[in-house]
């Protein structure tokens, strides 16, 4: 299992509504908005690392308002 956090950036007024969006997707955890450089974090996981990239640019990347990402895969199971 691999697991990753995305690191979301909104258009202005738009991290509730990018949230709720994310949040029903397949294989996403955790949504939430959050205050600092990004607007949205959300937590995923997946078989295997394909599944994130396409959870990210497919899926994340395709929900109207989001700007940019940033996809971090974690090293070590929690």
């Amino acid at each position: 299992m691999v697991h990753a956090f995305i690191m979301v950036s909104a258009g202005a007024g738009a991290a509730t509504d990018v949230c709720e969006q994310i949040a029903d997707m397949d294989g996403v955890r955790d949504a939430n908005v959050v205050a600092g450089r990004y607007d949205v974090i959300v937590e995923v996981g997946g078989d295997e690392v394909g599944s994130i990239l396409q959870t990210v640019s497919k899926d994340v990347g395709a929900v109207a308002g989001v700007t940019d990402t940033k996809t971090y895969i974690s090293l070590a199971a929690a």
